[in-house]
């Protein structure tokens, strides 16, 4: 992606951390329309900004009408990192979340995704199932609320934040000051 080569350019250490995005959507999902009822959003035209954004950065993306709980994707997401498969794991994770519409909170999803990207699915069920990697988690989340992140994706450089999906123009701007 975009930020790899941010790293290359300007010879940066990525860090990522996760961020706590709807943490109280059940397993089963919930829909859009129930998730932002009340709150004065027009989805439709949400959706067309972001689909405008994500063309314009070559993003595959498609319409959804529902949000699932990425707690335990973010679990696996660290595991991945430690065995060296952070990137590829979160682009699996984007794939089948926004372009496939799955259910990244269902262990047998989170399975088939680490299979795909060379991981052992018994693996990351035994990990999910001892919450191995849930601490790390947590304290990402709590360094999240700390920096004042409030949306992802947010870039944190030089105690300034970038919010959302940005051209690659724009990140090499904030980050060259």
């Amino acid at each position: 992606m975009r930020t790899a080569q941010l790293q290359q350019e300007f010879g940066l250490t990525l860090r990522h951390t996760v961020f706590p995005l709807h943490p109280e959507t059940p397993d089963a999902g919930l829909a859009l329309a129930e998730l932002f009822a009340g709150r004065g959003y027009d989805l439709a035209a949400m959706f067309a900004r972001l689909q405008s954004v994500a063309t314009e950065l070559g993003l595959p993306l498609n319409a959804r009408a529902d949000t699932y709980n990425s707690r335990r994707a973010q679990e696996l997401g660290k595991w991945a990192e430690s065995m060296g498969k952070g990137d590829a794991f979160r682009d699996a994770v984007y794939h089948a979340y926004f372009v496939a519409g799955r259910n990244i909170a269902l262990t047998d999803e989170l399975a088939t995704i680490v299979t795909s990207i060379g991981l052992s699915a018994d693996s990351a069920r035994q990990i999910l199932q001892d919450k191995t990697f849930a601490g790390a988690v947590d304290a990402d989340w709590q360094r999240a609320q700390q920096i004042g992140v409030t949306a992802v994706p947010t870039l944190r450089f030089r105690e300034q934040l970038l919010v959302g999906f940005t051209p690659y123009e724009t990140m090499r701007r904030f980050v060259s000051g």
